[in-house]
């Protein structure tokens, strides 16, 4: 909860203003009431004992830092279940972003001052014993006084070395542009991180365009534009440091700071030798320049606030190095394993072939060329060839399924009819027959229909550690590809209508009824332009895009209650409340019609959960449909003509399956559902192929299938061990 102004903190430092938001907390301006001085207090809202022990620690050694380019950390404690807050010097005067957005670009002295001031900044902090890293280097943490004084500020996601261990005072989080590759996922981070991170910092100020992404550029998606490119005015030595501080190696990076700081002098002999003492300061901000912060400044975008703490897996060997792969890369390298044992299979086939024709079939070889080889046997008379039986269009055949729970049915896949009448109902209760040797009995057909209609590919969540991550799986794939690579976890994916880019959450550490602190993301669908969308604290999760693909619903606590938000992409990414439940009511998991002009929604109410509908713009809320007070019905998803509304359904007052259930979306003939027929253990969160004519659902034991709408061809994709969920089917 943010804190009002005039707020009485710990009785002694009192709320002056809020500088900026993210979400893990606020960093506010404040005056200690003690001493009579402003004073930074940076705010943390992980509240369990793990981590708040682990903030102590940390605290302890932040305050002991003394060095002319940092400030002084000078308080910490916790407030209950409130929060944790870190008090450190208030730094007057203007950020590097800010001296940007007024100038356009800072002019090569200055860049040279503030790289050599920051690098002494970090040879102090690498060398404490334990180690500091500060790994969220960017414009806007970089501070500059009224008198030219360069400050490295904001210890938010600082992380301490103490022998084999590793801890953080907040989540292990990137900012796009400035985050070398090893921060995005499990790699080790070392001195070279913040290297990486200073490098671009003096490349976006010299060039007033953040770099090209280190992930990005680590799966050869894009390539670093060269400095002089977009500013021709620096110097070709300058601009050959800063590039070198950005390499996606960090072996081929600066060491050190000292060796970066050496080459930023070095560039310029003038400057290295008014520099000499180590006293380093640019051109003082205008008087006025003192402006609160932008709220995006302080947003990190994988942080994350769990409920319970998560242990974080054990660090590297020191001498052990872990470059960044990229799962592109990964998956090129099987393609080539998979081509190589291809070929090898073929020589060794055609070699048998070229054996075997000779003693198996001489016939083949013209009588002339037998009679001039004495190893051919003679050809026989009485050999009389096997005639093959195949059964008539009119025989059942008998399939033997895959899995042990497979339903008995005959039926022909039929595409889902674009007409008003209902999917296929079933009025008695559903049984599930199982036994040893399950048979189901199928009439064949010729021309199926392609699994998907021939198109797209299916993206899901997948869990087998302390994160979820987004893998595409091809149908027919030997094994699906790992899509994201996020140190807290991504999942809930969701295609835009085009297919060419993905919307999902992250944070993602598992399949939660409610993802706090998450933040929703944008990705292109070959993996490239990672982009988080605006935030606040609370947490942001299932996205819908809108038909047309230009805004997105989600549900967000925000509020502090679950509602549903519209965000426009077009203009400017405002975000729109729709809903507002009173008396404690939530509103959640929204679905767009086909023509964009409402939405079907889930509201909580009554103790369990009901489909609403209303239009684009949050008017004519209502509820349509009224199962009562023992059925619970959530998760609705239209179908692709608009006339239908399908929605899982369970018991609320039991530990019940779910079962699918639809409704006609235009005309409700009644205030029921229409049970599906569909004899499946459980069947949950559908998404339908372009073609309607298959689906991909959540199954049993948290497995992700596909089978066609009439319930047949049912097949689990191969997702190893562990859980598999939110499937979303590519346009």
């Amino acid at each position: 909860m943010t804190l009002e102004r005039d707020t009485l903190l710990h009785r002694r430092y009192r709320i002056v203003e809020i500088l900026g938001q993210g979400g893990m907390g606020s960093v506010y301006r404040a005056v200690d009431e003690n001493l009579g001085v402003d004073v930074a207090v940076k705010e943390n809202l992980f509240t369990t004992d793990e981590y708040a022990r682990q903030f102590r620690l940390e605290a302890v050694i932040l305050a002991n830092l003394r060095h002319p380019n940092l400030p002084r950390v000078s308080d910490h404690f916790v407030v209950g279940e409130q929060g944790q807050y870190l008090v450190m010097d208030f730094i007057e005067g203007e950020d590097l972003r800010q001296r940007m957005e007024r100038m356009g670009t800072i002019n090569e002295d200055d860049a040279i001052q503030i790289g050599a001031a920051i690098c002494d900044a970090l040879d102090y902090l690498h060398a404490r014993k334990p180690s500091i890293l500060h790994r969220d280097i960017k414009p806007g943490n970089v501070k500059i006084t009224p008198d030219g004084h360069i400050y490295l500020v904001d210890f938010g996601l600082a992380k301490v070395v103490q022998g084999s261990q590793a801890t953080t005072t907040g989540a292990r989080a990137m900012t796009p542009g400035y985050s070398p590759p090893e921060q995005y996922g499990t790699a080790r981070t070392d001195a070279r991180t913040d290297i990486y991170s200073l490098g671009a910092t003096l490349y976006a100020s010299l060039s007033g365009v953040i770099p090209e992404d280190g992930l990005a550029r680590a799966m050869d998606n894009a390539q670093l534009t060269p400095l002089r490119k977009r500013n021709p005015k620096v110097s070709r030595r300058l601009a050959a440091a800063i590039e070198k501080a950005m390499a996606v190696d960090p072996s081929d990076r600066f060491q050190t700071g000292d060796e970066f700081k050496k080459a930023l002098l070095g560039s310029k002999s003038k400057t290295q030798q008014l520099n000499g003492s180590g006293s380093y300061a640019v051109t003082p901000p205008p008087a006025d320049s003192h402006l609160p912060k932008d709220p995006s400044d302080f947003e990190s975008p994988v942080e994350v606030r769990p409920k319970t703490p998560v242990p974080a897996p054990p660090p590297p060997h020191p001498d052990e190095e872990m470059p960044f792969v990229s799962p592109l890369r990964k998956q090129k390298e099987r393609e080539k394993k998979r081509q190589r044992a291809l070929t090898r299979f073929v020589l060794i086939l055609l070699f048998f072939i070229a054996i075997g024709i000779p003693i198996l079939a001489p016939s083949i070889v013209p009588a002339d060329l037998r009679a001039s080889f004495p190893f051919f046997p003679a050809p026989s008379s009485t050999f009389t060839p096997t005639k093959l039986v195949l059964p008539s269009p009119t025989e059942t055949a008998t399939v033997l399924p895959t899995e042990t729970l497979a339903p008995t049915f005959t039926s022909t896949p039929t595409k889902i009819p674009a007409t008003k009448t209902p999917l296929p109902v079933q009025t008695e209760p559903i049984v599930l027959a199982v036994s040893n040797t399950p048979t189901a009995s199928v009439t064949p057909t010729v021309g199926i229909t392609p699994v998907g209609g021939g198109e797209g590919q299916i993206a899901y969540a997948f869990l087998a550690g302390n994160a979820a991550e987004i893998y595409l799986y091809d149908i027919g794939a030997p094994e699906p590809v790992q899509f994201t690579n996020l140190p807290d976890g991504a999942c809930q994916p969701k295609w835009s209508p085009d297919g060419k880019k993905m919307a999902f959450i992250s944070p993602c550490r598992g399949m939660d009824d409610k993802y706090y602190n998450s933040s929703l993301f944008i990705i292109n669908a070959d993996g490239t332009g990672l982009q988080q969308l605006p935030t606040v604290p609370g947490g942001d999760f299932e996205p819908a895009w809108s038909p047309d693909g230009t805004r997105i619903a989600f549900t967000s606590l925000r509020g502090g209650d679950m509602e549903i938000y519209v965000m426009d992409l077009v203009n400017g990414n405002t975000v729109t409340q729709l809903t507002d439940r009173p008396n404690n009511e939530q509103s959640r998991q929204p679905a767009w019609s086909p023509d964009g002009t409402q939405i079907a929604y889930a509201v909580q109410r009554l103790g369990v959960y009901q489909i609403w509908l209303m239009s684009a713009n949050g008017s004519d809320q209502r509820q349509y449909v009224r199962s009562g007070t023992e059925l619970s019905d959530y998760m609705p998803l239209w179908s692709r003509d608009g006339q239908l509304i399908v929605f899982n359904q369970r018991r609320a007052d039991s530990v019940s399956r779910p079962y699918l259930v639809s409704i006609d979306a235009v005309d409700p003939p009644t205030e029921q559902g229409t049970r599906l027929q569909y004899t499946l253990v459980s069947i949950e969160n559908i998404e339908y192929s372009p073609d309607e004519q298959w689906l991909v659902f959540e199954g049993d034991n948290r497995d992700v299938w596909y089978m066609t709408t009439t319930g047949i061809e049912r097949t689990k994709i191969p997702a190893g061990k562990g859980s598999a969920f939110d499937p979303a089917w590519q346009p």
